[in-house]
């Protein structure tokens, strides 16, 4: 059997040829590679393939892209596939196709190569190690052929590094600790949801005290002491061997939007359970108590009431969304009632600041910045603040045939400028990002100038100057283009959400975690709202961020990661753990 010790230490010969099948006819790869020795870990190796491959020529990239098969190709049919491909291709049953499947892939392999110019990749293993099957490899191929080519071509190279992962996983016998159990925990609750095609899971209902109660399970088989509080938050407590030590908590949400992924929220709640039995199983205490808390609501789906679970933490909970009803007209009291919670007892979950050291927060990226860079994991500067507006643009309905251009008062002239106003201020600010999310024209026609028209605006930024200072130039924006095209506005403002900055010594020892496991840090801003904003109002926070698959999708069903990046992201939470200061 192969080790990393043997690969630290042989002749550069054996090491090209030990690594010759990890990336397809292309030695050239583990010869550059050769100069990163010794790779403090497996990690650390995978980055330095990977790196020579990023560093290499466009010309040498597509040659390492086009030295792969097709899928259940000609060279799959004749025998001719390397052994590792071979392999691969069986484990998803595409030595199995019938003769339907086989015309499918035969024509999504001609038409992907006539739009590209090269094969179609693809890490025929799914996330969780088990082979794709052949209806998801088909819809996959499907969906990437709308690609564009250099976005195609990155792709490419990103499956072409996660089968390379994979074959150094099978060369050196690896036997994972945590993603496993993560990836199988993720799919056995993504299962259950309200809607009949995809997963939902929203607040109080029949999936989400069922999701509470198979958390809470987990919980207890891992050795915390558990209780789901009132408002249906799933604590898991680790204790320390000092009854007086301070208290460590991590977690995030398990409720999702409609329509949602396996991951956002819940992959910070399973990963540190995995953790937490990896120290139970041995005996290991840690010199404070550490508390796993499943919040349970932070998306506000069923009730338009985000962070629920979180602020109930924090001691701010608003007892007056109680009265909020759904779609159906239940109150939030009523579904808290029906399932057995006590209302009453809310304000007693709030948390003494004194007594923690800090709160940390382990959620997929649901963007592709580390996707991008390659990199599994990265360190969270700050969670960007947001204002939010809804706006309602008044002009004058008239008809199309007969008004002239100038002397119209189209609103929906005017909401388009604002889109390209926003579009223009926040591109290549940092972290700004700002989306126009929302645009109706009410009882437009096809025939009439459109006399009223709706739209949102959501501005955000890590730096809450940099926020403010864009949302004034934006607003101010909207009334000079109102005010030329002689249209009527108004403007609401519905959210304004400070930004929740890190604290420097836990985000530093997070990268501290990460360069031991082999990985240069990476720091990044998260611009999407998490609980760790709810949090940093009582505590120290920081987060960890996971690499997300597809692109960076996330809120989708599309949205994906890697049992490898959940072992990683463990072992980085592990080693932060052990080493806390």
């Amino acid at each position: 059997m192969t080790t990393l010790t043997d690969l630290n230490s042989c002749d550069a010969a054996t090491f090209v040829g030990t690594l010759h099948g990890i990336y397809e006819h292309s030695p050239w790869i583990p010869e550059r590679a050769l100069s990163g020795r010794p790779f403090a870990t497996v990690a650390a190796l995978k980055y330095a393939l990977q790196t020579a491959v990023t560093k290499a020529s466009v010309d040498e990239q597509l040659g390492l892209i086009r030295a792969h098969p097709e899928l259940a190709g000609k060279a799959a049919i004749a025998g001719e596939l390397t052994q590792e491909s071979t392999n691969e291709q069986a484990k998803s049953g595409l030595n199995l196709c019938s003769a339907e499947e086989y015309a499918t892939l035969h024509k999504l392999n001609a038409d992907y190569n006539a739009r590209f110019g090269f094969p179609f990749i693809l890490a025929v293993k799914g996330p969780d190690g088990n082979g794709l099957t052949r209806r998801a490899i088909i819809e996959t191929f499907t969906r990437r052929l709308k690609n564009q080519r250099p976005d195609e071509m990155a792709e490419c190279l990103r499956q072409i590094h996660r089968i390379a992962e994979l074959r150094i996983n099978d060369l050196l016998k690896l036997t994972p600790m945590f993603g496993p159990t993560v990836m199988q925990w993720a799919e056995t609750i993504g299962a259950w949801s309200e809607a009949d095609d995809g997963l939902t899971c929203s607040y109080m209902t029949g999936v989400h005290q069922r999701t509470a109660a198979q958390l809470a399970e987990w919980m207890r088989d891992a050795g915390m002491e558990t209780y789901i509080d009132a408002v249906g938050n799933v604590v898991g407590r680790y204790l320390s061997a000092d009854p007086d030590a301070k208290t460590l908590m991590t977690g995030s949400h398990y409720d999702t939007v409609r329509d949602g992924g396996k991951y956002d929220g819940r992959l910070g709640i399973l990963l540190p359970i995995a953790v937490v039995r990896h120290l139970h199983e041995r005996g290991e205490r840690l010199p404070y108590h550490l508390e796993v808390v499943g919040f349970a609501e932070e998306e506000g789906v069923r009730f338009r009431s985000t962070f629920l679970g979180s602020n109930a933490v924090i001691g701010q909970f608003d007892m007056a969304l109680l009265e909020q009803v759904d779609a159906d007209g239940v109150s939030m009291l009523q579904a808290l009632t029906a399932a057995g919670h006590h209302p009453a007892a809310i304000d007693g979950i709030a948390r003494n600041p004194a007594d923690l050291l800090g709160f940390v927060e382990v959620h997929i990226e649901q963007g592709p910045v580390l996707l991008e860079r390659g990199l599994a994991v990265g360190v969270v500067t700050a969670i960007a603040g947001s204002s939010r507006y809804l706006v309602d643009l008044i002009g004058l309905a008239s008809h199309a045939g007969t008004t002239p251009m100038n002397m119209r008062k189209d609103a929906a002239a005017a909401a388009a400028e604002i889109v390209l106003l926003v579009e223009r201020r926040c591109s290549g600010a940092g972290s700004l990002v700002g989306t126009v999310g929302q645009l109706q024209v009410p009882n437009g026609s096809v025939n009439v100038i459109p006399g009223h028209c709706k739209l949102s605006l959501d501005i955000r930024a890590a730096d809450d100057a940099v926020r403010h200072a864009a949302v004034k130039e934006i607003l101010d924006g909207i009334e000079a283009i109102c005010g030329r095209r002689h249209v009527e506005v108004e403007i609401e403002q519905i959210v304004s959400a400070p930004a929740a900055p890190c604290a420097p010594a836990l985000m530093d020892q997070l990268g501290d975690a990460i360069e031991r496991a082999g990985l240069p840090r990476y720091d990044l801003a998260s611009g999407a709202g998490h609980d760790a904003m709810a949090m940093a109002k009582i505590t120290d926070v920081a987060m960890l961020f996971t690499r997300c698959g597809n692109g960076g999708i996330s809120h989708n069903r599309l949205e994906t990661m890697t049992g490898d990046d959940a072992e990683l992201a463990a072992q980085v939470l592990l080693d932060f753990l052990k080493n806390l200061l």
